[in-house]
């Protein structure tokens, strides 16, 4: 490494540094606008937002950057990652017109406000002229993106989300798994319809009884609340920064199970961030190893550990105690056919692992058909459900139950749908792996016990930032690529 070379490299790094800092205020005001802020608060949040935007995308653009980039060299594997992160995010930068950048932020903001209003009136004609600019200009993204990087427009948006993963990946992997879903979700019903009814536990359920558990099972899966905060909000999210993650649900005094799995969910993407290599702070090769990456951990914590038979042995009593009632509503052998009940259903964010990932398939069919100009934004919601009938057999009754249940596509999320599911198979075989790997997992989880868990997964991919993407990153914790194949025996061995 030369001397100028080195030197460029710093100049980079503080550099990035920079942009980190200002990529933090935005996770920030993104927090306050989903959790606390009034509605009138929304039009200046959105110019805040825009302005932060074309900030970082200034300095990302700035003549000096290039330059630094072509002199900087980098030793050893981070800071070589590194190095090749800084590159791959300038160009994906200079590709981008700062007009562009700021107006798709201002749009995004206009849409998502309007979505709230839409989603609980349940009409999409409210929002749909705001989604239609929302999508025009994902569509000049897109295109922009493309001829920067050879990639089709749609995979250029997914490479925002997860690097080296495109729809010719995950095309054949969702094909194949609605021709497995069409033989095993008949099977699966049969098999269920077989088992004793399941006991319902009876509410109400306090509300302030339902948050002390919730932080609870928080903080035994491994969150420091001195560099965590739970609140709510409509659509539950993990936030923040690595040391100050934000995770939110929402609260039903009818039904405790979605407050309580939801913060298990948003736990596990906190903790992803929490675990993130210190020494590679507000640098790429610090950050999370993509979107699927951070899904995997979500769900590894969600539905691989806590909806495990071992966790539930721990969770039933504690259920019990907190809510009293008929104990064998809170038995383990009810909540797992509680929480593990294939039922065909509209909302995704409360559909079953066997069916979640038809809810994916078909935002991802109609979001690349949305991006290459072959769906309208006006016939979105008919397109919506002639799909969801064709994967599930269902037709949504109304617009809140079918295209406005999710705020990504009003938020400007195009590209992020596969990685659901892609992280729910990745999340399958790390579990697998940390099985053979951690003999006394599973005894440890009938304890209430994570600790193993968390301990093997801040090693193999935590403390691994983004340093590797995603396949090698599964490759190195578990000997192998992404394999759905130990998805579909988790959901075999679990529901056939």
């Amino acid at each position: 490494m030369t001397d100028a070379g080195n030197a460029a490299y710093q100049r980079l790094k503080a550099r990035f540094a920079r942009i980190a800092v200002l990529g933090e205020a935005q996770a920030m005001l993104h927090w306050d606008a989903s959790a606390v802020m009034p509605p009138g608060g929304a039009a200046a949040r959105g110019e805040q937002l825009a302005t932060l935007a074309g900030l970082s995308h200034e300095l990302m653009v700035d003549p000096g950057m290039a330059t630094d980039l072509a002199e900087a060299t980098a030793d050893g594997r981070w800071d070589g990652a590194n190095l090749a992160l800084m590159r791959h995010a300038q160009a994906r930068a200079t590709a981008l017109p700062t007009a562009l950048v700021e107006n798709s932020a201002r749009a995004n903001a206009a849409c998502e406000t309007v979505w709230r209003e839409a989603r609980a009136a349940s009409d999409f004609t409210r929002v749909a002229p705001y989604l239609a600019e929302v999508v025009k200009l994902q569509r000049e993204t897109a295109a922009a993106l493309s001829a920067a990087t050879g990639l089709s427009p749609y995979d250029a948006l997914m490479e925002g989300f997860q690097r080296g993963i495109g729809a010719a990946n995950v095309e054949p992997i969702f094909d194949a798994y609605e021709a497995f879903l069409r033989d095993a979700l008949p099977r699966a019903e049969e098999r269920q319809a077989r088992l004793p009814p399941a006991i319902e536990p009876q509410g109400p359920f306090a509300v302030e009884v339902q948050r002390a558990l919730c932080r609870e099972m928080a903080g035994r899966a491994g969150l420091d609340f001195n560099h965590a905060r739970l609140d709510e909000s409509l659509h539950p999210f993990c936030g923040g920064t690595p040391s100050d993650v934000r995770i939110t649900t929402r609260y039903d005094p009818a039904a405790f199970a979605q407050a309580l799995l939801g913060v298990l969910h948003e736990t596990g993407h906190a903790l992803y961030e929490r675990g993130l290599p210190d020494a590679r702070a507000r640098q790429p090769v610090g950050e999370a190893a993509g979107m699927a990456a951070h899904e995997s951990q979500s769900l590894i914590i969600e539905m691989q550990a806590s909806r495990s038979d071992a966790f539930l042995g721990f969770l039933g009593p504690k259920l019990s105690t907190a809510f009293g009632g008929d104990a064998a509503a809170y038995a383990p052998e009810n909540l797992a056919r509680l929480w593990r009940r294939v039922q065909r259903g509209f909302i995704r964010v409360e559909a079953d692992e066997l069916t979640y990932p038809a809810h994916v398939i078909l935002r991802f069919r109609l979001e690349r058909a949305l991006i290459g100009g072959e769906l309208a934004v006006a016939d979105l919601p008919g397109a919506w459900n002639d799909g969801f009938a064709r994967l599930l057999g269902l037709t949504p009754p109304d617009d809140a139950r079918g295209c406005l249940q999710d705020i990504h596509w009003y938020d400007g999320a195009f590209g992020y749908f596969p990685s659901y599911t892609l992280g729910a198979m990745a999340a399958a075989q790390l579990m697998r792996a940390a099985r053979i790997a951690v003999p006394g997992l599973d005894a440890a989880l009938a304890h209430g016990d994570m600790a193993p868990l968390l301990g093997w997964l801040r090693l193999h991919v935590h403390g691994q930032g983004s340093r590797l993407g995603f396949q090698d990153l599964l490759r190195e914790a578990t000997g192998k690529p992404l394999d759905p194949a130990d998805f579909t025996a988790h959901l075999t061995d679990r529901y056939l």
